[in-house]
């Protein structure tokens, strides 16, 4: 197997530029799936319409700002196959999909097929709206089963299939695009959950509803998620109070009392993903959890959970036996200041039997960040 030391890493103009557009951090940070760091422009967009708030009141500032707002639905709808008026701004990924599921009304005790491995929380919503979670066919690794879901498909359809792209338990990249034909095919409509995906993975792959979040591969400030559904969704759902008429009907489920700053830091942050390249983006970031896989595995113990060639950048580590998971990640802050995720098996309850240790290097991480980690670990 090839050192990642004796391999560059693609694009490192691309993270040296990322890197020198962000205020400078104390240690290393290798933790976006949980929070990425925002750059100056996004941080300096969100404080300026901040203090326009206090100047001309929030709802006069959030007027003036209607334009770059509208721009930022259209950036965000093409990142996904959607247009501006199939995109709305809510508050967290978790917002989204209690917004579509609130509209959307489904009869009690409608099957929904999802991973065996899914979200705790999605699920625990899922059954909040009377649904029924049945699980998708997955292989071994717990990938799904693309011939197995034409199967279950064909012969038993559910009302809709709910697939997590990238789970936040380990890094293992889902057939989104497979699965979106196929359901296509059936008329069972897919909704993605691209938290984890989006600005990290090709998220432009034909699901009928998408819902994600700001703070994560798109380096955008807390406290903002998208909900992107199309037409013949959007035409479905039900809102408490509907838009007048000529107003796009998903922006009825745009919260009124919102964090107007935060989407703007967002539009902000969106643009600089589209700048620095988005395929570029995608292939830094595969070869940095590659390089994470091949400088991690077996170090003191530690066991790397996904494929070394998975395509994304996040990579989970089994414990070796007698060590703790959670002490590990505070001692790697507190004496060394690396920050990582302890995942606990409460997060995918259904797959996870223990612990892992989540590293997740954004594009201004080096193979002396990793190998920091090592020596570390």
């Amino acid at each position: 197997m090839t050192c990642p030391r004796d391999r560059l890493l693609p694009s490192e103009d691309l993270g040296a530029s990322w890197r020198a557009v962000r205020p400078r951090p104390p240690g290393i940070h290798l933790d976006s799936a949980a929070s990425s760091r925002q750059s100056h422009r996004a941080l300096e967009a969100a404080a300026h319409h901040a203090r326009h708030e206090s100047e001309l009141g929030g709802y006069v500032a959030e007027a003036t700002a209607d334009d770059l707002l509208q721009q930022g639905r259209s950036v965000l709808g093409g990142l996904v196959g959607m247009a501006a008026a199939d995109v709305a701004f809510v508050e967290s990924a978790q917002a989204a999909l209690v917004a579509l599921l609130s509209g959307w009304r489904l009869p009690a005790g409608s099957r929904v097929a999802c991973l065996p491995g899914e979200y705790a929380p999605n699920v625990a919503q899922l059954r909040a709206a009377g649904l029924r979670p049945e699980p998708l066919p997955v292989d071994d690794l717990g990938r799904a089963d693309v011939d197995a879901v034409a199967r279950l498909l064909a012969d038993a359809p559910p009302r809709f299939v709910h697939l997590t792209h990238i789970g936040s338990h380990r890094g293992l990249l889902q057939p989104a695009r497979e699965t979106a034909a196929l359901c296509r095919e059936a008329g069972v409509p897919l909704v993605l959950d691209a938290a984890q995906s989006l600005g990290h993975v090709d998220v432009d792959l034909g699901a009928d509803v998408v819902y994600g979040t700001s703070r994560k591969w798109l380096a955008g400030p807390r406290g903002v998620g998208i909900l992107f559904a199309r037409p013949a969704i959007a035409a479905q759902l039900v809102p408490v109070l509907p838009e007048p008429e000529g107003v796009p009907p998903l922006r009825a489920f745009e919260s009124g009392e919102a964090h107007v700053a935060g989407r703007i830091g967002l539009v902000v942050a969106v643009g600089e993903h589209l700048a620095a390249g988005p395929d570029q983006v995608r292939e830094r970031l595969a070869a940095l959890g590659r390089a994470t896989r091949e400088l991690l595995d077996g170090v003191a113990g530690w066991q790397v959970v996904e494929p070394v060639e998975e395509p994304t950048a996040t990579t989970t580590l089994r414990a070796p036996d007698g060590v703790d998971v959670l002490e590990t990640r505070t001692r790697l802050l507190t004496e060394h200041g690396i920050v990582l995720s302890a995942i606990g098996p409460e997060r995918a309850p259904g797959e996870m039997t223990s612990p892992v240790l989540r590293v997740s290097p954004h594009l201004d991480a080096t193979i002396e960040d990793l190998e920091a980690l090592a020596a570390a670990l």
